[in-house]
């Protein structure tokens, strides 16, 4: 073997060494006793347990993620998981037996205690933190594997670190047993359902991550049982992790179809033609039922031509069906309609993530849009109360001062002058219809 050779072949050796787990590895004694401590759960872990789960579920409650991650910091959960898993990694049916009780009781005092919480609070809205641990995915699998993998790659190091932690907040274990609780305290068993199969199937992937690393770590004093038991064991589990797969994967499928429609339909609005005449003042889009609301102001559409955005919007997805709802009356108030378009806009360039800078400036443009689109419906509501009223101007005038407020103010042309009560009448309405606090009114005559 020449000397390049010998070479490769040394820093092959080098570089896999690099990824060893037994190089810092903990004593089989010290990592069997670690894990068979917190398999327990009895005085004090229960007491922090109750506790976690009452935080936890204010937490979900009032749609703080803060206070649900201090809830997943504090909680014991991962222990008789980790057991589980270590107790089928060396063949131990006694210690996968306590596991799987200390397990069962775990969840069954979550569930009593986060279901008394919601029977008790006040509080009963589902807000997006309760919602989000309703609706498990293939995601979902992959983080409870990969940071069970880590969590006990970390428990079998010699110098403990923030893995563990860490994988309490990923894989986050709490949260879906309290949202479980809060379908029971509310007999939604959508949410009950869907919350503990997120919960069942963050259990089965810790637990086989964990069982897969001590069977590469290989620790001496592995335990074998009787092989029909042992089989027995390898079946269930193969079952076990079918089952909390494959719906998984059906609902991934689904998200992912519902995220594809949402962007085309987001593309197909944002491009239509017919559409650039007015705003866009809320749009609901139904990713399940393909169902597109939408709430416009500005140049009202006929029958025609709204059947027209239908078609293409069947083109773009056959079973899609199109709601309009239209400001036909022209009144509508200015700070709702403001706070609709900057809702709107906000979440949309969120999710874009379009720079700071220029989602504010986004944000005054149509500000400023809203607010002309007032102004357009005020001049001709003024002409309908005043036929003879002649040609009416709306504008902003603001004085040296910062401190001073806009003051609107409306120029009428017309051919004989208007008397004070008229103009005084306008400015009082004009006060009202604008929401503004200073009016003028300016009439020159031809």
């Amino acid at each position: 073997m020449s000397s390049s050779d010998t070479g490769l072949v040394h820093w092959l050796k080098e570089f896999t060494h690099r990824f060893s787990l037994t190089e810092d590895k903990a004593s089989d004694e010290h990592i069997d006793t670690t894990i068979r401590a917190g398999v327990e759960l009895r005085g004090t872990n229960l007491w922090v347990l109750m506790f976690a789960i009452v935080v936890a579920s204010i937490g979900l409650n009032v749609n703080s993620a803060a206070v649900i991650i201090g809830a997943m910091l504090i909680s014991p959960l991962m222990g008789p998981i980790m057991g589980i898993g270590y107790a089928v990694g060396i063949d131990d049916t006694e210690l996968l037996r306590k596991s799987f009780r200390n397990l069962l009781i775990a969840a069954g005092i979550s569930l009593l205690v986060s279901t008394l919480y919601f029977l008790v609070t006040p509080l009963s809205d589902a807000h997006s933190e309760l919602l989000a641990r309703t609706t498990p995915t293939i995601w979902d699998v992959l983080i409870a594997f990969f940071g069970g993998l880590a969590g006990i790659i970390g428990v079998t190091r010699v110098e403990k670190s923030n893995v563990i932690p860490g994988v309490a907040i990923a894989t986050a274990l709490m949260p879906p047993l309290c949202t479980a609780g809060y379908g029971l305290a509310n007999l939604d068993w959508r949410f009950f359902l869907g919350a503990f199969y997120l919960f069942a199937v963050n259990t089965v992937y810790i637990a086989v991550s964990t069982m897969l690393i001590i069977r590469v770590l290989n620790p001496a004093h592995k335990k074998y049982s009787d092989p029909r038991q042992h089989r027995r064991i390898k079946n269930i589990l193969s079952t076990v992790l079918v089952l909390t797969i494959a719906p998984s994967i059906y609902l991934a499928t689904k998200l992912v179809q519902e995220e594809v429609y949402q962007n085309r339909v987001t593309q197909f609005l944002a491009q239509e033609p017919l559409l650039k005449n007015n705003i866009i003042v809320s749009s609901k889009i139904d990713n399940r039922q393909h169902v597109v609301d939408l709430t416009l102001i500005g140049e009202e559409m006929d029958d025609a031509t709204i059947a027209q955005i239908q078609e293409r919007l069947k083109a773009l997805d056959v079973d899609s069906r199109l709601l309009i709802h239209q400001n036909k009356s022209k009144v509508m108030n200015e700070a709702a309609v403001r706070d609709s378009i900057l809702s709107d806009l906000y979440h949309r360039i969120t999710k874009a993530q379009v720079p700071d800078a220029a989602l504010e400036q986004k944000k005054i443009s149509l500000a400023m849009a809203a607010r002309y689109q007032i102004w357009r419906d005020a001049i001709e509501e003024l002409h309908v109360q005043y036929p003879d009223l002649g040609e009416v101007s709306l504008g902003e005038v603001v004085g040296a001062s910062a401190a001073e407020s806009p003051v609107l103010v409306a120029i009428i042309m017309r051919s004989q002058p208007l008397d004070q009560g008229h103009q005084q009448q306008i400015v009082n309405w004009l006060k009202v219809r604008t929401k503004t606090g200073k009016v003028r009114v300016i009439v020159t005559t031809n």
